[in-house]
């Protein structure tokens, strides 16, 4: 079995590390906050770079550009630990542009973003797509197996991150389109569990729908993916298609509907408290 790193254990990275200790690897792990990295009761380093010094694999999962720069770039980040043949994974959704500068720094780099939330972290069950080169994509994927239900290998460095942009601006209008559906069926009076048999089997049925419809009727928001992260996530879409030039008007609006959820102090709840902003 390999010794592998991982940098950032929060809501996604600590049930990836456990998969990872379930497989038999050797896992050291870090975390700004000590705490979250004890937690999962693996070994613990005091830096990135003592993470990942000797490690076959080194994988992070942290916030934003910044946070992946700093764990990465910055004073005792990971690179500076890394063997040179190791392989980094990044699970965090940031920009093309980080993905792209992290590749051009080491041989093998791959931008793996993740769909699949909380819950498809836990059971090992999550959708990853990877940007990078063939080689770095297969030395990673063997690990990656232990929490991911699908890996697609989708192209060069950034890929990944696009296609996660991708997958970030079909959720937005749908989430969208499934909160005004149950809005319309209580103002007409129906039974919103009957709507909901009558047309999740059909061509309006999506996850969203099947999964969420029940929990927005009875106001329940406690779901794991964060509207201040969708936002970020969203912004980066945006972001990308003012340099690509793709248009994304729904995109934009749904993003600004959910600017008006964090004004209601919905910051913190799922998603799917794009409903809340509809009147009952």
């Amino acid at each position: 079995m390999a010794r592998l790193a991982f940098i950032g254990t929060g809501v996604m990275g600590a049930p990836m590390t456990g998969h990872l200790a379930r497989a038999g690897h050797e896992v050291v792990v870090f975390n700004r906050t000590r705490a979250k990295a004890e937690a999962t009761g693996l070994e613990v380093a005091d830096t990135p770079a003592a993470a990942a010094r000797g490690a076959d694999a080194v994988f992070a999962c942290v916030g934003n550009d910044d946070d992946l720069a700093a764990v990465t770039l910055g004073t005792n980040g990971a690179f500076s630990g890394m063997r040179e043949d190791a392989v980094f994974v990044d699970h965090t959704t940031v920009s093309a542009a980080i993905a792209r500068r992290l590749a051009s720094e080491r041989a093998f780099v791959v931008d793996a973003p993740v769909s699949g939330g909380q819950a498809g972290a836990e059971k090992g069950a999550l959708s990853i797509m990877c940007g990078g080169s063939a080689e770095a994509v297969a030395r990673a994927e063997p690990f990656m197996q232990a929490y991911a239900a699908r890996i697609v290998h989708v192209g060069e460095a950034g890929a990944g991150q696009q296609t996660k942009m991708c997958n970030q601006i079909a959720i937005a209008g749908v989430i969208q389109g499934v909160a005004e559906a149950l809005r319309f069926a209580q103002k007409s009076g129906l039974h919103t569990g009957k709507v909901l048999e009558a047309i999740s089997g059909g061509a309006a049925q999506s996850w969203q729908m099947v999964n969420r419809w029940e929990s927005m009727s009875e106001d329940r928001f406690d779901f794991g993916f964060a509207v201040d992260w969708m936002r970020k996530d969203l912004g980066l879409a945006l972001d990308e298609a003012r340099g690509n030039g793709a248009v994304l008007p729904v995109a934009a609006l749904v993003d600004q509907f959910y600017a008006e959820v964090q004004a209601m102090g919905g910051a913190r709840q799922d998603t799917s408290a794009l409903v809340r902003r509809l009147p009952k």
